[in-house]
């Protein structure tokens, strides 16, 4: 969530970075500063009726008789007054807390402002397209080649499910290999974390705001939810402690199962893997100081680009709007892979991969701070980047790596892990 403060100290600045993200948002942000300069007066004067209540108490002592009994109807009336404000004040506390859980975060300044993904920027394209003739889907080859099993999982599970069977499961192995090497070369700590996560850290996290509740699998009986990406409880992970600037960079490489209900999806993708309710993802994760975020943001994006580049499919990276990114998100980048078999053979770009500096807005929520070269309390930054959706890279490299007679190459980065498989027949 954001920092209360700055809508006293910095109330333009709010205001400004709000509005680019959607006039909603500015018009709460401009009612929540009313009711923090409310609050403020109701404290004020709660403090003064306190202060007068706490001497009239001590001074009691020193009364008799009519007098002591007079002052103590005072007392009285004024404890009362008290209790009153004190409920006031909750309430208002209630409502400010409410109002700010319900904004997203500031964009910083470089974000393009747009309402939704037509006003994202491409900043790149790399690599080439392959020269394929009547390309064919994913979902057609993989079928063909008994790797994906999309009708035993619906007979099995429901709509929206997918078996990796044979070099399907493979592919994924690899892919994990693959990337854990890199990310361990680059000093990340790999994780297993779990998939469940308690109420307040996935509140905490940002995903539970403007609808995100309709996205996520909730135990309300546990108070759990089941996560939507490891970074929802790599993020808990140092929630209520404080971290000194010379371990940080904290930076994580989570593997989980993901689950999402796809609540805003229907009809978009429904046959396939390519949006699931269940998948499997590495995921980077970093804490870190508020100084370092922005370059370790780009760090995140160049770690992603080197594992796309290594597996050898073309892609473009594309810098998010105002509109098209998530709620705790302050800036995010998207990678999308070139897949020759979609739009009827035409082929398309998709997403596959996506990385946000959220700035202080997780790790306010999660209590996450750290001592600055001063001594102070400051909260730390938080960062997150996907290293593999694997549903999706795999989904690229059948659609990248595919020949005429239907077989698949095996992207060389990923042989050695394949146990001899080097084309999938």
């Amino acid at each position: 969530m954001l920092d209360r403060k700055i809508f006293l100290t910095q109330p333009d600045a709010v205001f400004a970075g709000l509005k680019k993200r959607g006039k909603k948002f500015f018009d709460a942000a401009k009612l929540l500063a009313e009711l923090l300069e409310k609050s403020q007066g109701e404290r004020q004067a709660l403090e003064l009726l306190q202060s007068q209540l706490n001497a009239g108490s001590k001074a009691l002592a020193q009364v008799k008789g009519d007098e002591r009994t007079s002052k103590l109807a005072e007392l009285k009336k004024l404890s009362e007054k008290v209790k009153v404000d004190e409920a006031r004040l909750r309430a208002s506390e209630e409502a400010i807390t409410t109002g700010i859980q319900a904004l997203p975060n500031i964009p910083l300044a470089d974000v393009p402002e747009g309402k939704d993904a037509d006003a994202n920027v491409t900043l790149h394209e790399v690599g080439e397209r392959p020269n394929l003739q009547s390309p064919k889907d994913y979902l057609t080859l993989a079928e063909s080649l008994g790797i994906i099993d999309v009708q035993r999982a619906a007979k099995a599970s429901g709509s929206r499910f997918g078996y990796l069977v044979g070099s399907g499961a493979l592919l994924e192995f690899a892919l994990l290999q693959y990337a854990m090497k890199g990310l361990l070369e680059a000093g990340f700590t790999p994780m297993i974390p779990p998939v469940l996560v308690k109420e307040e850290f996935m509140a905490g996290m940002g995903y539970l705001a403007q609808s995100g509740e309709e996205e996520v699998y909730h135990f309300p009986k546990d108070k759990q939810y089941l996560v939507g990406t490891s970074e929802q409880t790599l993020g808990a992970y140092h929630a209520d402690e404080m971290l000194t600037p010379e371990e940080l960079p904290k930076k994580y490489a989570g593997f989980s199962t993901c689950f999402r209900r796809e609540a805003g999806s229907y009809g978009k993708d429904t046959k396939g893997i390519l949006r699931v309710h269940q998948f499997d993802k590495v995921e980077m994760f970093v804490v870190c100081t508020p100084e370092a975020s922005q370059d370790l943001h780009e760090e995140l994006l160049a770690m992603q680009e080197k594992l796309v580049q290594g597996l050898g499919l073309p892609y473009r990276v594309v810098k998010l709007c105002t509109g098209d990114m998530g709620f705790p998100s302050a800036k995010t980048y998207d990678i999308e892979c070139w897949l020759p078999g979609q739009n009827s053979g035409k082929g398309e770009y998709r997403e596959t991969h996506s990385t946000s500096n959220t700035t202080d807005y997780q790790a306010r929520a999660l209590n996450v701070r750290v001592k600055n070269a001063e001594g102070k309390n400051i909260v730390a930054h938080m960062l997150n980047g996907t290293a593999f959706a694997m549903g999706r890279t795999i989904i690229a490299i059948l659609e990248n790596y595919q020949q005429a007679d239907g077989t698949i190459r095996v992207p060389e980065v990923l042989q050695p892990f394949m146990h001899g498989v080097t084309e999938i027949r």
